[in-house]
């Protein structure tokens, strides 16, 4: 439950978005708030990408508003980056595309998300978790007040994604910004998450990882094993880990490297 201390960055209000004859989002209500994480999930799809589009303004809905904050920043991490390989292209060229940041906040920045002794590599022999660390890194460089991520920890081991996910919640507590999510990783994403948006067309439903876990709805929809085993998982957080609990700029910078994303 939201405290009177967050604040509205995105709220979205009945809308429904419709290509040809095809319902893509249908009615989707749903507020973005400054220091939280909102994950969405739901089967491949279940609208989760068009519904960042139209958070990002790529895409107008078909019916309903879209209201975010006067001159909100936002910083965007995209699922996939496809850029040619015989374009010569270091980590520090690849992090001033569009964006030409200070000397002392490129190091930061890279410093926060563990990736200071990548900035002279090459971005093309970066590892799947290396890369997923430096999209992060140019999102963060916005210094966004939403943070929208789709599938961060795409490519990546388990362990890398653990990691990945710890350092998510590390920077929504250091920097009380609000963050937006894609995610499959039902299990490992509990321990990053404040709320959980299961998404199929429409929202089915939605609020606190755990109670969402034994919403009828989301059973039903991912089976009752999977089910069970998000709320044990969050179980054992909530044993272990209490204290997380507590408590279109982008994409035209990168025109000429990255390609669209094919997951609806």
């Amino acid at each position: 439950m939201m405290t009177e201390t967050h604040q509205d960055l995105v709220r979205l209000e009945q809308v429904s978005v419709q290509f040809a004859r095809e319902k893509v989002l249908k009615d989707v209500t749903l507020s973005l708030h400054d220091n939280c994480i909102t994950t969405l999930i739901g089967p491949n799809g279940a609208g989760k990408t068009t519904l960042v589009r139209v958070v990002l303004g790529l895409i107008k809905p078909t019916r309903g508003n879209l209201w975010c904050k006067p001159n909100l920043r936002v910083g965007y991490m995209p699922q996939k980056l496809h850029i040619d390989r015989t374009m010569p292209l270091t980590v520090r060229r690849f992090l001033n595309i569009g964006l030409k940041p200070a000397k002392h906040q490129l190091e930061l920045t890279l410093e926060q998300v563990g990736a200071q002794h990548l900035l002279k590599h090459s971005f093309h022999d970066l590892s799947g978790g290396e890369t997923q660390r430096i999209l992060l890194a140019r999102a963060l460089l916005r210094d966004p007040q939403l943070l929208v991520l789709d599938e961060p920890v795409q490519g990546v081991d388990v362990n890398g994604q653990t990691e990945l996910y710890q350092l998510i919640s590390a920077i929504r507590q250091q920097r009380q910004c609000g963050i937006l999510m894609i995610s499959h990783d039902l299990h490992l994403v509990m321990s990053s998450t404040n709320h959980v948006v299961c998404l199929n067309k429409h929202i089915c439903c939605s609020g606190h990882p755990e109670r969402v876990s034994n919403d009828p709805t989301f059973i039903e929809l991912f089976g009752r094993s999977q089910a069970e085993a998000f709320a044990l998982y969050n179980h054992h957080h909530d044993h272990r880990h209490d204290r997380l609990d507590s408590h279109p700029e982008l994409l035209h910078d990168l025109d000429s490297v990255q390609g669209p994303s094919n997951h609806a």
